[in-house]
């Protein structure tokens, strides 16, 4: 019977419409809601930015979710962006890079949350355990310490007031039980990060990196897909005893990638290297019997390291210390930062030594060396020694009348 045939377009749903739409628009994979997708921008307007997604049919976005707090805009046409998709209206696709404004309820936060589309919060102030963050359309929400960057603040008070972008990770009671994560979508940034620079990061080149902390070994630093470590022996040429002293946390680096282990997650980098090596110059500046001074640096059982210029030290042999007395320690005559007047011995480049003697133990050992003394035969040299000698001690005696 006619009447029992099914009417396909009168039973035809929004969804198989849309279906249709999208595959009259050549469309090849249909796309969920919250499906985040990778965007190339074709052109930015006043108000939207169209995007191309893959398929022939455009996308669209708003172009205030990518513009800076003074309205100037962050990307350009032919720049890459991750966007989601978040409604079919009117034949448009649309799509955003985050939900905002303050005509969201709690029923977009809802599906963003089961999306995983990220939120604007605004960090209102410091609550027990983590911060009150404001949510569009004033939704109050939760993050723990741990969640609101990728480690920890040292000073818990600097995101306050602060706006970023948020995901949801908890979405209870009908929205009155929100807890949010920052983290997550930082670590999802890096992930990405880190396969692109898998590609590109190599032994040797060089990278530009931020200090996350500074311990007595070394420093870690951050180069914005993977952190890795700064050794201390690699921050300069000279001796660093007091690491604290040269690097701050947040400081800016530029260094030199010594090491790259994926499967072990390790990475080490050197300041040093990107440093002008000041032993290129030692040759010229210090040959041998270049009289200087230089301050004490360091005190060992064998003698004491005088620092002649940042990253140049020289050796004092105990054997040099003491005005010909015999000393069992250089700390018997010398201290820490005290100033000396030395001369080169010796100087091996190729070997970075410098070999000093104390200018003063130098001279008592010229003027006491028999090598220097003339050569002549008999005893006439000696013998004016011993007459001089015996002056003296004539001199000394007291004067007396008999």
């Amino acid at each position: 019977m006619n009447d029992e045939q099914p009417d396909f377009d009168d039973e035809q749903t929004d969804e198989d419409f849309a279906a249709l739409l999208e595959e009259s628009m050549g469309s090849t994979t249909r796309l969920e809601l919250g499906q985040k997708t990778e965007a190339r921008i074709l052109q930015i307007g006043p108000d939207w930015m169209f995007l191309d997604i893959g398929q022939k049919g455009e996308g669209v976005l708003d172009v205030k979710e990518l513009q800076d707090d003074d309205g100037k805009m962050t990307v350009a046409v032919g720049d890459s962006i991750s966007a989601y998709f978040i409604s079919r209206e009117g034949g448009e696709m649309r799509f955003t890079t985050r939900l905002g404004g303050g005509s969201t309820g709690t029923a977009q936060l809802e599906e963003a949350w089961r999306s995983g589309i990220p939120v604007d919060g605004r960090v209102e102030k410091e609550i027990k355990g983590g911060y009150d963050i404001k949510l569009p359309g004033n939704v109050r929400a939760f993050c723990p310490y741990s969640q609101i960057a990728l480690r920890r603040p040292e000073d818990l008070e600097e995101v306050i007031e602060q706006s970023f972008p948020f995901k949801i990770s908890k979405f209870e009671e009908q929205g009155r039980n929100i807890v949010v994560s920052r983290r997550d979508l930082l670590e999802e940034e890096r992930r990405v990060l880190r396969e692109e620079l898998k590609k590109t990061l190599k032994e040797g080149m060089l990278v530009t990196g931020t200090v996350t902390s500074v311990r007595d070994f070394g420093a870690f630093v951050d180069i914005g897909a993977i952190e890795g470590l700064l050794p201390i022996s690699e921050v300069a040429y000279g001796r660093i005893e007091d690491l604290g002293e040269v690097l701050q946390v947040g400081q800016q680096l530029e260094l030199a990638v010594k090491r790259v282990d994926w499967e072990e997650n390790k990475f080490s980098f050197s300041l040093r290297e990107t440093l002008a090596d000041p032993w290129a110059n030692v040759a010229r500046k210090y040959p041998v019997g270049t009289q200087l001074s230089g301050s004490v640096s360091r005190l060992t059982q064998f003698g004491a390291f005088i620092t002649l210029e940042e990253g140049i030290d020289g050796l004092v042999h105990i054997s040099k210390l003491g005005e010909g007395r015999r000393i069992n320690h250089p700390r018997e005559v010398l201290k820490l930062g005290q100033v000396l007047s030395v001369a080169v011995e010796k100087l091996d480049v190729a070997e970075r030594r410098i070999s000093l003697v104390p200018t003063a133990a130098e001279e008592e050992s010229t003027e006491r060396s028999w090598s220097d003394q003339p050569v002549s035969s008999g005893m006439g040299t000696f013998g004016d020694l011993l007459k001089a000698s015996q002056k003296k001690k004539d001199k000394k005696k007291p004067f007396s009348r008999k």
